[in-house]
């Protein structure tokens, strides 16, 4: 018996349970005929239907309809972006770009996934939304043209898979180095995390980037301000070479304009 459970009262061992018992229904005398289950009752199910999540982004196909209660009119025009994205079964004709989606379905997004946020402001964080990914996709390009200096293609971005409060193990050591040393650096935690998985043309090697999102203070006109941190994961033999060798490019950049400082 639960230590919760209301003290019996003396002698009470076999019948009608005390009132307040959490266990049991309150005194009747009849007690009531159970009612029938009905012979074709679903299971209970999961509100997602992952049998319909695109495994390219990791995001179910989402409704251009308007959310429950929703008191202003968004934009359902979609508009592509600079990324480009492989061929697939749905798309045989050849490559072509990721496409962003529409307001309506960013809403119904965060609608979907329980966020509160005026409609209103909906266009505005598509906008931010897009640009910050085509900066994380020029930051992603810099580092394959660093890797393939005498035959660079463009990359393709094959599939992405969102992540927010997985923390990197980047971020992780950043978030330390922040509460030993608060003055030098920040212990704020990236406000989300994205896996890019891209694809090299010329060998069909794929290889995963990491991008963590950061935000900084506003600028002096208060408009927002971003950080992204890009770089290939260290899950590779050649990312690893790749991280370690843009690591000592800039320790020996920082040398020589040290160097250079004191002459």
């Amino acid at each position: 018996m639960p230590a919760s459970h209301p003290p019996l009262p003396e002698g009470n061992t076999g019948g009608a349970p005390p009132p307040g018992c959490p266990m049991h229904k309150s005194t009747a005398s009849t007690p009531p005929a159970p009612a029938p289950a009905p012979a074709t009752s679903p299971p209970a199910q999961c509100p997602i239907a992952h049998d319909k999540i695109n495994p390219l982004n990791q995001m179910p196909s989402l409704s251009q309809a308007p959310a429950p209660n929703q008191a202003v009119t968004l934009p359902t025009e979609r508009v592509f972006s600079s990324i480009p994205r492989p061929s697939s079964p749905e798309e045989p004709a050849g490559p072509g770009k990721w496409e962003y989606p529409s307001p309506q379905q960013f809403y119904n997004a965060l609608v979907r996934k329980g966020w509160e946020t005026p409609e209103e402001h909906v266009e505005t964080m598509v906008h931010i939304h897009n640009f910050l990914n085509e900066e994380a996709w020029n930051e992603v390009c810099k580092w394959e043209q660093k890797w393939n200096k005498d035959a660079y293609q463009e990359p393709e971005l094959a599939r992405l898979h969102g992540k927010p409060g997985e923390l990197s193990p980047k971020a992780r050591i950043h978030m330390f180095a922040g509460w030993l040393f608060p003055s030098r650096f920040s212990s704020e935690a990236p406000f989300d995390r994205h896996d890019w998985v891209v694809r090299r043309p010329t060998s069909g090697e794929e290889v995963r980037y990491i991008i963590d999102y950061y935000s900084a203070p506003d600028d002096p006109d208060g408009n927002p301000v971003f950080s992204l941190d890009v770089r290939p994961a260290l899950d590779s033999p050649g990312s690893i070479v790749q991280r370690v060798s843009a690591a000592t490019a800039d320790v020996w950049s920082s040398f020589r304009s040290g160097t250079m400082g004191d002459q």
